[in-house]
């Protein structure tokens, strides 16, 4: 590169100006420009194969659902091949009927109370884990893992046996132990000890997800902060409160909300125990669906059923989200 000297300055010292480099050609210059393009481009080309899945797979039968709500579906259309469009009957009917109230109800109270446990249960697991030997903790993970793993028709099969009145083992368990009034005792007689145990099974399916995924927070937790606690004196409640929740709260999060939908859509464990008995006391919006659909081949009363269930969640997780966003404002 050649430079040019223009004069002196005042120090009496020679002024240096480097030549300007000449710009590239025009050919070049769209030859540099377009790998950026492409570059730009290629994340929504990966996306492209997992959003048109999503699409035909989800996104195609829920609108065909939608459409199916609008209709009088029952066998005689089927037979002949009729479309009967109501409009919004369908909605109203199940509307104004106080069963689908009691249902929803049912349903929120129960996705309240699995999810409690769930979390208050998975996240001591969590923490025991983080605090277990390696060889502890790998025989706890394995034993989460088997329980996680499990069908959910097995693991409700198993449950059945466990609490089968004439030869269940728990019945058994509770004779041998004093409570010979338990011997026979029948465990889905009514509401509340089937909630029972469909809870226990529930939480007992889902615990394992919720302490994994917090033991995996544990472990980006820097252990200076902790050493850092130390020396300021913090006991272990302290430094939980101060060090470890403050990184755990958007785990804790984003499982509560993975939660929340995966118990208000639990349909295997409830119907294949029960079908929604006794005299339909333990059915939720799931199975209410189910039943007034395919059971009662009413298919348009049941498609505008599980629309309704979709409201509903979308319902409660918007609750939540918008609870989770405040706090963290209020935070900042």
């Amino acid at each position: 590169m050649s430079v040019q000297t223009e004069g002196t300055d005042t120090a009496g010292e020679p002024a240096v100006r480097k030549a300007r480099v000449p710009a590239p050609p025009r050919g070049e210059d769209r030859t540099s420009r377009a790998p950026s393009r492409r570059g730009v481009a290629a994340p929504y080309l990966l996306l492209l194969p997992a959003l048109l899945a999503t699409a035909v797979l989800l996104g195609w039968p829920l609108v065909k659902n939608g459409l199916l709500s609008f209709q009088n579906l029952n066998p005689r259309q089927l037979i002949q091949h009729l479309t009967e469009w109501t409009g919004f009957d369908n909605y109203r009917d199940v509307l104004t009927e106080s069963e689908f109230w009691h249902v929803a109800e049912r349903s929120v109270f129960f996705t309240a109370a699995n999810v409690v446990l769930i979390m208050g249960l998975g996240t001591l697991v969590g923490l025991l884990l983080a605090r277990l030997g390696k060889k502890m903790r790998l025989l706890l993970l394995v034993g989460l893992v088997l329980a996680w793993a499990m069908p959910v028709i097995a693991a409700t099969t198993v449950y059945q046996w466990l609490f089968a009145q004439r030869f269940g083992v728990v019945n058994w368990v509770l004779d041998k132990l004093g409570w010979h009034s338990m011997a026979d005792h029948n465990w889905l007689e009514t509401q509340f000890s089937t909630f029972a145990v469909v809870t226990l099974l529930i939480v007992w399916q889902s615990v394992p997800f919720v302490a994994i995924n917090l033991y995996a927070a544990t472990t980006t937790i820097p252990r200076e902060l902790y050493e850092a606690a130390a020396l300021d004196g913090a006991g272990t409640w302290k430094s939980f409160t101060s060090v470890t929740l403050p990184f755990l709260r958007p785990f804790l999060y984003a499982t509560t909300f993975l939660e929340v939908i995966w118990v208000f859509k639990s349909f295997a464990q409830i119907f294949a125990l029960n079908e929604g008995g006794p005299d339909h006391l333990t059915e939720t919006l799931p199975i209410y669906a189910y039943v007034e659909g395919v059971g009662n081949q009413h298919f348009g009363v049941g498609a505008a059923i599980s629309f309704l269930t979709i409201l509903v969640l979308i319902a409660l997780t918007s609750y939540y989200l918008r609870m989770v966003l405040k706090q963290e404002e209020d935070e900042l």
